[in-house]
């Protein structure tokens, strides 16, 4: 299991990070960036160590107990339950993320565990699994645990993990890959994609969702669409945008009260 999350976050990162390579020449130039990038692939192996484990038990007890809600018949709980189990998955997955996201974000967690994955400045298509071992737990146990409570295909499962993996990486990579038409809208109303992600690796305090955009705009924690532009310029030195303002870098990384 370590080798097949190690392997697909390789594969998938590196794909991307060739992309971003192709469509803006020079996006990841630079001794510094080469640094950062190396850090951003030492820690997400370790985070695959980590995510490996959880999911590695729940293949064991569903394949040799059968004490997972995975199955493998496509009607067994009716067609339509399919593109549901989906949903379902990923809202509660989201609804997970901005909450323990959001908390982390808390000065002295931030220091503590968050900072590592905001080292990225600006993070790269090899920055989505970059997180503090810690974060890695946090995270890790969530989409195993769903499958010992909501029922799911096993090839739906397969399209909940590809569409995390899908938006880890592209909402890091420090460009935009949907058409501007889209993300200004309903699509990118509802949908977070790297325009607004990468709003919150600039300015810390907003953003915090993963998939959708709905509890950012619940919590007023929505801060709208980054500047892929107004980034580079921001993060000359590797300072965030708030600290080059004069308004402190703990003070740039601390959430607000929740």
């Amino acid at each position: 299991m370590i080798l097949i999350v190690a392997g697909r976050y390789l594969a998938v990162s590196g794909a991307f990070a060739w992309l971003s390579g192709r469509v803006r020449p020079g996006i990841y130039a630079g001794q510094r960036m080469a640094r950062q990038i190396r850090g951003e692939i030492g820690w997400s192996l370790t985070a695959a160590v980590i995510y490996a484990v959880p999911a590695g038990l729940a293949v064991h007890l569903w394949q040799t107990r059968g004490w997972t809600r995975i199955y493998t018949e496509p009607a067994a709980y009716g067609w339509w339950w399919l593109p549901v189990s989906v949903l379902a998955y990923l809202l509660v997955h989201d609804t997970y993320f901005y909450w323990t996201h959001r908390w982390m974000h808390a000065p002295r967690l931030f220091a503590r565990i968050h900072k590592v994955h905001h080292d990225s400045r600006p993070p790269t298509a090899w920055a989505a699994m970059s997180f503090h071992p810690w974060e890695s737990l946090i995270g890790a146990a969530l989409i195993p645990a769903l499958t010992f409570i909501i029922p799911i295909h096993v090839a739906a499962l397969g399209l909940v993990l590809t569409v995390m993996t899908f938006f880890g990486v592209t909402n890091h990579m420090g460009w935009e890959l949907f058409p501007r038409a889209l993300v200004k809208g309903t699509f990118g109303k509802l949908v977070i994609t790297a325009s607004h992600h990468h709003r919150h690796h600039q300015d810390y305090r907003c953003n915090y969702g993963l998939y959708f955009r709905h509890w950012d705009r619940l919590c007023r924690t929505d801060s709208g669409l980054g500047d892929f532009d107004a980034e580079t310029h921001a993060h000359h030195g590797g300072l965030p945008a708030a600290s080059r303002r004069g308004s402190g870098a703990a003070a740039s990384l601390a959430a607000p009260d929740i």
